[in-house]
């Protein structure tokens, strides 16, 4: 079975959130992977959708450090995969897309996420945005993204995303009025980057710019080097490469929320 949930009833008449991973394999999940719905590369005609090693090397992450987790997006349902990332020479590639995605050769995907809505914030000890350039279309607007991340985070809770994932904090405020990003330090796909891939003209924003404005501070590596930054709560990674370390940084922010 793919990712998907049923809510069970507890020894303690407890609801829990089920994350079914596997061959029917049932355990509770205590990290939500947010993947992107949007598979337009704005007006180009060209797909897009998460970028594969940013949720597939992160999930490697928090299920050998024993966390279970469930895929998530905004609308629930298929999560498109940038079909240029569809890597499966990578081990971790490979074993996420066995696992989860479609197999389409015209839009892979992975086929059933769980919509965030369904989320019970309680139940979780993390959110976790992948990246790729699909996230810089529905995430920033997003108010069931936006009220999910300010739960969170504001019920001690780390929020971690990679890439463009970040574009997922590019709105969200928190209940005092200030930006969740204001005064933090992040990692995130440079601009300098988005000119490298040529694609500048394309994004609706430039994500270092908007993060910038929005009061972060925003540290940068060479272009497509690793560079993954924990401040408190917030873990964020600047683009592929460094999707790994940012997973590693969340757990250990997972387990200092935990202390």
């Amino acid at each position: 079975m793919t990712a998907g949930t049923r809510l069970e009833e507890g020894m303690l008449g407890k609801q829990i959130l089920i994350g079914i991973l596997g061959a029917g394999a049932l355990s509770a999940a205590d990290i939500v992977l947010v993947l992107t719905n949007h598979d337009q590369l704005g007006d180009t005609g060209k797909k897009t959708g998460f970028f594969l090693s940013e949720a597939a090397h992160p999930y490697e992450v928090f299920v050998e450090a024993g966390h279970e987790v469930v895929l998530a997006s905004p609308e629930g349902g298929k999560a498109p995969v940038d079909p240029k990332s569809l890597k499966l020479e990578d081990d971790a590639n490979k074993g996420f897309w066995q696992k989860f995605g479609n197999g389409d050769s015209d839009q892979p995907a992975v086929v059933d996420t769980v919509p965030l809505e369904k989320i019970e914030v309680g139940e979780f000890d993390g959110i976790f945005f992948a990246g790729g350039h699909g996230t810089m279309w529905d995430l920033p607007d997003s108010e069931v993204v936006q009220t999910t991340i300010r739960d969170m985070y504001e019920s001690g809770k780390p929020v971690g995303a990679v890439c463009h994932g970040p574009a997922a904090l590019v709105n969200v405020t928190l209940e005092n009025g200030k930006k969740l990003v204001a005064g933090k330090t992040m990692a995130v796909f440079t601009d300098a980057e988005e000119e490298a891939v040529e694609l500048t003209e394309v994004v609706p924003f430039l994500l270092q710019s908007k993060l910038e404005e929005a009061g972060a501070e925003v540290k940068t590596a060479e272009n497509f080097s690793e560079n993954a930054v924990r401040d408190g709560l917030l873990v964020t990674g600047q683009n592929p490469a460094s999707a790994k370390k940012a997973g590693e940084l969340f757990v250990e922010a997972i387990a200092s929320a935990g202390e």
